[in-house]
């Protein structure tokens, strides 16, 4: 019985690894080496077929002109037509000789007629090719051809002639010398009985296929008999030898090809070395690592401890996997909850921290409810500022010179920002969106500061503008509106990149009113008004039917506010 926990750590870890990395292996192996034989069946069919169809084209021109000759038949066309037609494949690339021979003297009827060379043109019922020859050496020109041999017969259906065209067996072999058969593949071309025509490699004194014996050869001929076309595996895992055949449809020849089983396998068989190393490097490494982490493990709070530091550097990491349902099992999920939470609270600190001063950051989170990811629908206040005609002077600024200028231009807001506590919501080129939440307390207060921070802000843009002055650059106007309403408030984004915002209509208004408020100008609704009516000064109002609101709203020019 197992009782340590390395023990139990090499049979229930390191077996199954072994295991499973050899049944990957293995059917790996089987897998892509049955790809690998299909690729080739289906690559030596293709280029068989194309071989055979290179030696069909040339037979098939002659043959078109023999078959126009046979035409000729009881006369049609008379002698000069027959004598024409043998003239023309005298003249056919790739034809040797031409000879027409009557086997046949009668008296000389009125359609007999002298042919090419004082020979005789003669009448015949109808004709056929009747067989092409294996290639053999002509005595007088030394050189391999192949004949044509057409019969012509009678109405008694004997042969009274014969059409023989030679033909040059290099010039039917041409293309085929031409197709660059990959290295390692064996091609040859047999007769019917699997003698040898012609062949790309050494067949050591041999005649024909299967006169060794050997399995594939002998495989291939008997195939040869039953189907135009084929492949053969020899024995062997990878086998041996690999074959496959393609029979000529203009000559009783068929195109063969060889190749070594080791040789189309070759990747597979290098992949399998290298996989088998690979692996058992692997089991090594494991068996090392289990034998290494185990003595660590027996020390379980050491681990926990060591997990705890890392938090508290800010890497959480993924959380630890319990193993065991004892209480050892208890403390780690406990942990991992405790973990969870910390990164949570840590997220939406991390989300306050980029747009919010930090004590307020830290106000928002004391409160429980905000703790939690989520929105929730809140009454806040919000203020929208933006610079007036910064556009056209950013176009005249060269690109650092811009950046420059509204880095220098958010510094001042900013700070005002933070000084009333408002949430940065985000910045939309020279504007900025800031709300202030009441945090489950009255309105009133938010209400109060955020027009506050709106007048402060326009003071800001007098030192602003002092700092522009002293860069020769000129001054800006900016304008503010602020508005009061109901919208969700909460983390927007995913948990890498996130933003405590706001979404809602109210922020929409809050951006028509900005948009009506010239430089130096804070406009507020009515919303805002009403309860400071008695703490702000106001300049005038007016109405304005706003986009995307049905009635028209009555907006205020502050001019001051109490302290």
């Amino acid at each position: 019985m197992i009782k340590s926990l390395e023990q139990k750590l090499v049979v229930f870890l390191l077996l199954p690894v072994a295991a499973l990395l050899f049944g990957i292996g293995f059917l790996g192996f089987i897998y892509a080496r049955g790809i690998l034989l299909r690729e080739w069946r289906e690559g030596a069919i293709l280029k068989l077929e194309r071989a055979a169809h290179h030696i069909d084209m040339r037979l098939t021109r002659p043959m078109q002109w023999i078959q126009m000759f046979h035409n000729t038949a009881e006369g049609r066309g008379g002698a000069m037509a027959q004598e024409w037609f043998i003239e023309q494949l005298v003249r056919m690339e790739g034809v040797a000789d031409v000879d027409l021979q009557w086997l046949q003297d009668p008296p000389e009827p009125p359609e007999m007629k002298m042919g090419p060379g004082g020979g005789r043109m003669m009448r015949f019922h109808r004709a056929a090719i009747s067989r092409v020859t294996p290639p053999r050496v002509d005595a007088m020109t030394g050189r391999k051809t192949v004949d044509l041999i057409s019969e012509l017969k009678n109405e008694s259906d004997e042969v009274i002639g014969r059409l023989r065209v030679s033909l040059g067996f290099d010039y039917l072999m041409q293309d085929i010398l031409e197709l660059g058969w990959s290295q390692g593949d064996q091609a040859c071309l047999v007769d019917e009985s699997g003698n040898y025509l012609a062949h790309t490699f050494d067949v050591e004194h041999r005649t024909r296929l299967a006169e060794t014996g050997d399995e594939v050869e002998t495989s291939i001929l008997q195939a040869m008999k039953e189907k135009p076309n084929g492949t053969v595996m020899g024995p062997g895992l990878p086998p041996r030898m690999v074959g496959g055949f393609y029979r000529i449809s203009q000559a009783p020849w068929t195109m063969v090809m060889f190749a070594p089983g080791e040789k189309i396998l070759e990747p597979m068989i290098r992949f399998r070395l290298y996989y088998f190393v690979a692996g058992v490097f692997c089991i090594l490494l494991i068996l090392v690592l289990i034998l290494h982490m185990g003595r660590r493990i027996v020390q379980p709070v050491r681990a926990l401890s060591a997990a705890a530091e890392k938090i508290a550097e800010g890497k959480y990491g993924e959380p630890l996997q319990p193993r065991t349902s004892d209480e050892m099992g208890q403390l780690t999920r406990s942990f991992n909850k405790m973990v969870e939470g910390l990164r949570e609270r840590d997220f939406i600190s991390n989300t306050f921290g980029r747009y919010v001063d930090q004590e307020v950051a830290k106000e928002i989170l004391e409160n429980p409810e905000v703790g939690k990811l989520g929105g929730e629908k809140r009454t806040v206040s919000i203020l929208m500022s933006d610079i007036r005609g910064f556009t056209p002077l950013a176009e005249s600024l060269k690109p650092e010179g811009t950046i420059k200028v509204l880095n220098l231009y958010f510094a001042h807001m900013v700070e005002s920002v933070h000084r009333h506590k408002g949430i940065i919501v985000d910045f939309f080129g020279d504007g900025i969106l800031v709300f202030f939440d009441p945090l489950g307390g009255p309105l009133l207060p938010s209400l109060r500061t955020a027009v506050k921070c709106a007048m402060d802000m326009q003071s800001a843009m007098k030192e602003f503008n002092k700092e522009m002055r002293t860069e020769g650059l000129p001054e800006f106007q900016m304008g503010i509106g602020v508005n009061a309403g109901e919208v969700v408030v909460g983390n927007i984004g995913t948990e890498y990149r996130a933003k405590y915002g706001i979404v809602g209509s109210a922020v929409n208004i809050v951006q028509r009113i900005q948009s009506l408020a010239a430089g130096g100008e804070v406009v507020i609704s009515e919303s805002v008004l009403s309860p400071l009516s008695d703490e702000i000064r106001v300049g005038k109002s007016f109405a304005s039917q706003l986009r995307g609101v049905h009635e028209e709203m009555k907006l205020f020019l502050v001019e001051g506010i109490e302290s």
